[in-house]
């Protein structure tokens, strides 16, 4: 059996066009599939986003306009994420406990709406929470891009973005609606 000798310098060339090429074929997709935001960032802070449209269990439709004069939190989920599921119970604690401070609203992004958020909540039944969808496929759009779930908005008394995060971290929303509340 023999072997073909090829020079050090041609490979670390051929490592240096796959890797080239694997990661422009991989951004591609990322990018075709919106993982990075699809060309769009996500809303920056003072954004005006109480056109932001979503439903709640019973059909209503909602705004965030409906909200202003209050702090609110919105926590964009989904049923099968992992991390969304370990943040569910701080959102939901947080969701009990708002009262006139402050509002949490969980807002799912399954894919099939209802039909996917009702058999969750059903069994889940400890979580105690008040979840809503998406009023429409552009409904989340004042966002900006939505790259990550879950993803975690603060939104001020009037209706402007204050913070956002993707991502869970124990006590991170908590203290975020506190700071959102201490500002006039």
């Amino acid at each position: 059996m023999s072997e073909t000798y090829v020079p050090e310098s041609r490979w670390r060339l051929a490592v240096a066009a796959l890797l080239v090429g694997g990661g422009l074929l991989l951004g591609g997709v990322a990018m075709a599939r919106g993982l990075f935001g699809g060309g769009s960032e996500g809303a920056s802070k003072g954004t005006e986003v109480s056109r932001v449209a979503f439903c709640d269990a019973e059909g209503n439709h909602r705004t965030l306009a409906e909200f202003r004069g209050k702090v609110v939190l919105v926590d964009v989920w989904a049923t099968w994420c992992p991390p969304c599921r370990r943040s569910l119970p701080e959102v939901a604690e947080l969701q009990k406990i708002g009262g006139d401070r402050y509002v949490v609203l969980p807002i799912s992004v399954d894919r099939s709406g209802w039909a996917d958020v009702k058999p969750f909540l059903a069994q889940n039944p400890q979580l105690g929470l008040t979840a809503f969808v998406p009023d429409g496929g552009k409904a989340l759009a004042a966002f900006g891009a939505i790259s990550g779930i879950p993803t975690t908005l603060i939104i001020d008394r009037k209706g402007r973005l204050v913070k956002r995060w993707s991502g869970y971290g124990e006590g991170m929303a908590k203290q975020a609606l506190e700071d959102a509340l201490k500002a006039p």
